[in-house]
């Protein structure tokens, strides 16, 4: 397996970007679940997450990368082909 070594302080801040991601997500999906106390997602809360993160992450992630869908793609783990059909799916292309 090809694993990326990265250097110790660059390890250290993907830790740190990460954990704050984590956290804001926690704390984002406490103040949804407070919000609507037992009232059940017809959806279900999963399915709502993605569909509510989706649009924005492309978006950011693009614009972030100049429209560069090669890099974007990179960037989140995914092939360009696979990128192309969100964006397409989502009416960002």
């Amino acid at each position: 397996m090809n694993a990326v070594r990265l250097p110790v302080a660059e390890a250290a801040k993907q830790t740190s970007s990460q954990s704050a991601l984590s956290e804001c997500v926690s704390r984002t999906v406490r103040r949804y679940l407070a919000d609507i106390g037992d009232t059940e997602c017809s959806e279900g809360l999963h399915a709502l997450v993605l569909r509510e993160v989706e649009v924005p992450l492309l978006r950011e992630v693009l614009a972030f990368h100049e429209g560069n869908q090669s890099r974007a793609a990179s960037a989140l783990g995914i092939n360009r082909a696979t990128l192309r059909k969100k964006l397409a799916l989502h009416g960002l292309l």
